[in-house]
């Protein structure tokens, strides 16, 4: 009976959990591709639509209030235990979000992102699918590769 872990009679390498084995190769393609997507329109948009953000008080006033009531719901769930003054500071919260998110650049933003994460899990499905296609290819044939050491 074969080893379970050899393939075509050749030993297969173990590796820990914490040590990492990544050709440099594979690494400069990885490094050439994600230069190639921070030059993307996507990505160039994203970051018009942050720096907008990050300008507009308005906005920043919005997110500043968020926050300090999403804190306040926390005390009074955790601290005080209190769910009626937390529902209460959830509903506050909600108009402070929809006001937020009624503002064009703060919709505009959003979208970029959702562009952005589109484009990732593409590239993503892409490499998946080829590697997938290449190993199913490789698996299928009847010629069996010998160890070189």
């Amino acid at each position: 009976m074969a080893d379970r872990y050899s393939v075509h009679d050749c030993p297969m390498e173990h590796y820990t959990n914490t040590e990492v084995i990544v050709r440099e190769d594979i690494l400069a393609k990885a490094r050439e591709l994600a230069q190639l997507i921070s030059t993307s329109t996507e990505v160039q948009y994203f970051q018009q639509a942050e720096r907008q953000i990050a300008r507009n008080e308005h906005v920043q006033e919005l997110i500043r209030a968020i926050k300090k009531k999403q804190k306040e719901a926390v005390a009074f769930e955790t601290t005080f235990k209190n769910e009626a003054m937390v529902k209460k500071i959830e509903a506050e919260i909600d108009a402070l979000q929809d006001e937020l998110d009624s503002i064009p650049i703060v919709s505009e933003f959003k979208q970029s992102q959702e562009d952005i994460n589109y484009l990732l899990q593409l590239v993503v499905s892409v490499i998946r699918d080829t590697v997938s296609d290449i190993i199913n290819v490789e698996a299928g044939q009847e010629e069996r590769e010998t160890c070189s050491d």
